[in-house]
């Protein structure tokens, strides 16, 4: 208690002297170090101490900043804030780097209540997720008239969801975005009732030099991805966008 006491009280002394008390959470975009935001990347050019999300963020983007860089990869929540905390109360300016957008499974807010404790703000700067990352692989756009106006955005259950919606979600027929499920392909091809023959798109490490994509059906994705041996980091997209051969023209192109 009286630790807590302290840590607030010195917080609310470098408010005092001016010094900032805000911890910047930075989306780095899906892979391609140019696809960071202009303010992202000036953000990180300027911090004292970057936290980045492990093996997700390019390295690339860490190589040529001063900034003391902080893997978070195996390091527990109470951890990952105590290091910014401890930064930020010797007046230093702190980063903490997401993949993709911090937004889509980012686990930011058990993050953001717990700086809350400490009294610390949060900024959060938004980042191009690794969905927009592989639809721009695929050349195509994940809502398109007169195959799919809506997208579903979900993941399967795992270690940390008991159980999915991936069967109901399914019966909506609308263009599903499946984050963090490739190594259960399977499952989800088993749980999505989807017609068969319905386009399937796996793209793995999508923007990054070595990103690779696999199309295919709802009836053959999981074989493929097997025989490719992806087992992680790759974007599953169902729906008719993948393929898109029948759509009717938008309006703001529609003859007059």
């Amino acid at each position: 208690m009286n630790n807590s006491n302290e840590n607030n009280a010195n917080i609310v002394k470098n408010v005092r002297n001016g010094s900032n008390n805000k911890i910047y959470f930075v989306g780095a975009g899906p892979g391609d170090p140019e696809l960071i935001t202009v303010k992202g990347q000036r953000l990180i050019e300027s911090a004292d101490l970057v936290v980045y999300a492990g093996s997700l963020v390019n390295p690339v983007l860490l190589q040529d900043i001063k900034a003391k860089k902080i893997n978070s990869f195996g390091m527990r929540l109470e951890d990952i804030t105590g290091v910014m905390v401890d930064a930020l109360n010797q007046g230093k300016k702190v980063v903490r780097l997401h993949s993709g957008d911090p937004s889509l499974y980012g686990a930011i807010i058990e993050q953001i209540n717990e700086l809350d404790k400490h009294a610390v703000e949060v900024k959060i700067v938004p980042g191009v997720s690794s969905l927009f990352g592989s639809a721009a692989a695929l050349g195509t756009q994940l809502t398109l008239k007169g195959v799919s106006e809506t997208l579903i955005i979900t993941r399967p259950a795992g270690e940390t969801l008991a159980e999915d919606d991936l069967a109901a979600l399914s019966r909506h027929g609308a263009t599903m975005a499946v984050f963090l499920g490739t190594d259960k392909i399977e499952h989800i091809i088993q749980r999505v009732e989807y017609p068969p023959d319905t386009p399937v798109a796996v793209v793995y490490h999508a923007t990054w030099e070595d990103q690779k994509i696999i199309i295919g059906t709802v009836n053959d994705i999981a074989d493929k991805v097997k025989e490719a041996g992806l087992t992680q980091s790759a974007m599953i997209l169902i729906g008719g966008v993948v393929d898109p051969v029948e759509y009717r023209r938008s309006h703001l192109y529609a003859p007059q």
